[in-house]
């Protein structure tokens, strides 16, 4: 194992571009740019579509508030099971943590909301008034009709993306089919349409005006990520020994004879980055990590038949030093990122067996408050209860129940209890003992729910029972 660099890391924050200048990022290609390209894609196929998926006649994925129930496939989770969402929240920390350690800000170049929205206007907005320069051209030219049509357009289908990302949204928490349903019979909640268009509107927003914004000044996690950075994490890095001093030449020219370093000093790297900073000023807050500026670079150097790899993702030791990829995977393996594995693998197994062990029958059991006791005309102690049945799964299930505790205690009645699918059942049940059986007092007994077809599906629930 390699040690930690011990050195604390110290980020410069440089100055960045006027917040009043609109970034207009270049079109790219290249191989990032398609991984880029294959996750908005991906998430979106999720998003938008796994609302739509069929499951057991209901909604695949579902959190339904009025019920009190949240559905994830098989899984049929109650408010007693909030264990589980602390349980996926820390996973996501402690994988958000893990993949900053080891590459940085991966999650914000390829699959963070505000990149995808923000990708997918760009998309409509590059359809509609064309690439970089034309955009810029665009803006400045005074207003005319063909500017308004243009400037309509666009802005008419960012609002239709906004609105049906609103209501997949709400989809989540209302059936998708029945909040469809409601617009045609007037039936949609006021909540409905209130959460549908502040998501609309928030994504209109976030993705079509404040876009870089939202990254370099209110985003937390742009704030304090660099205190997971070392310098063996890994980055989007300027090799600046090999590319300064920069300056252009003729495509034939032989930059070490003219004192010259590999970059042509072009600029395209600015151009192409979505939050409009110079990469080649190191290591930056506004960096995303999502390597528009390496695909650009390379492009540019294979026209001057340079080596690619003047802008890669590299560490800072390894540009430093000239590592290879097997030091810089070899380094990988260090303190930090080995605890937060360390860590998610922890509590991720634990959580990942308690789910699959998990009990799909939940008791609760409550003595009614009328009184204590009363005598029974057969002269033993009654004590009344009241039992909450929860059944966790997706099938019918019916329950017997017993009482243990005290010598001759027995239950009232008690025939098997049905419960439906993903549902509750209250009953009441009359426990009786023999008068003197015990001194007078409290007692523990326990009730014992079980599954009448299948055994293993059991639960004690104690309990206390009077006697006089």
């Amino acid at each position: 194992m390699v040690k930690q660099s011990p050195e604390p890391r110290i980020i410069e924050i440089k100055p960045v571009a006027d917040p009043n200048v609109k970034v207009h990022p270049r079109t790219v290609s290249g191989l990032f740019n398609n991984w880029r390209v294959a996750f908005v894609w991906l998430t979106q196929i999720v998003f938008y579509g796994l609302c739509w998926l069929p499951w057991n006649g209901r909604q695949a994925v579902l959190f339904d508030l009025d019920t009190r129930r949240f559905y994830l496939f098989d899984l049929v989770l109650w408010p007693q099971d909030t264990i589980y969402l602390t349980w996926l929240l820390l996973l996501s920390a402690l994988a958000l943590f893990l993949f900053t350690a080891l590459a940085g800000r991966l999650w914000c170049g390829y699959s963070c909301p505000q990149t995808v929205y923000t990708e997918i206007f760009l998309w409509v907005e590059r359809w509609i008034e064309g690439d970089r320069p034309q955009r810029i051209k665009l803006d400045k030219a005074p207003n005319s009709p063909e500017k308004l049509r243009k400037k309509t357009l666009k802005h008419a289908i960012w609002l239709l993306i906004a609105l049906w990302t609103g209501i997949t949204f709400v989809g989540y928490f209302t059936p998708i089919r029945d909040l469809i349903g409601g617009f045609a019979s007037g039936g949609t909640g006021p909540w409905e349409i209130f959460w549908i268009l502040f998501y609309g509107a928030a994504t209109y927003g976030m993705a079509g005006f404040m876009r870089e914004h939202m990254c370099k000044y209110i985003c937390p996690y742009a704030q304090f990520q660099f205190v997971m950075f070392d310098r063996d994490t890994l980055i989007v890095a300027y090799d600046a020994q090999r590319g300064d001093p920069r300056g252009s030449r003729p495509k034939q020219a032989d930059p070490r004879a003219s004192g010259l370093g590999d970059c042509i000093d072009c600029g395209i790297c600015v151009q192409v980055c979505p939050t409009g900073i110079d990469i080649r000023d190191g290591l930056q807050l506004e960096c995303i990590g999502c390597a528009a500026c390496i695909d650009a670079c390379d492009q540019v150097m294979d026209k001057m038949k340079y080596p690619r790899g003047l802008i890669r993702y590299s560490t800072e030791n390894a540009v430093e030093q000239g590592f290879g990829r097997s030091e810089i995977v070899r380094r990988t393996l260090r303190l930090r990122p080995m605890l937060y594995l360390g860590a998610l693998l922890l509590i991720g197994g634990a959580g990942a067996w308690s789910l699959a062990t998990r009990m799909p029958l939940k008791v609760g059991i409550e003595k009614e408050r009328a009184a204590l006791y009363r005598e029974s005309d057969n002269g033993n102690i009654e004590n009344a209860f009241r039992m909450h049945l929860t059944n966790a799964s997706e099938q019918a299930r019916e329950f017997r129940i017993e009482v243990a505790g005290l010598p001759g205690i027995r239950l009232d009645g008690g025939g098997p209890v049905s419960v439906p699918a993903a549902g509750m059942q209250e009953i009441t049940l009359s426990v009786q003992a023999e008068a003197g059986s015990r001194a007078a007092g409290s007692h523990p007994i326990v009730f014992t729910v079980i599954d009448a077809a299948d055994p293993e599906i059991r639960v004690d629930q104690k309990a206390s029972f009077w006697l006089p």
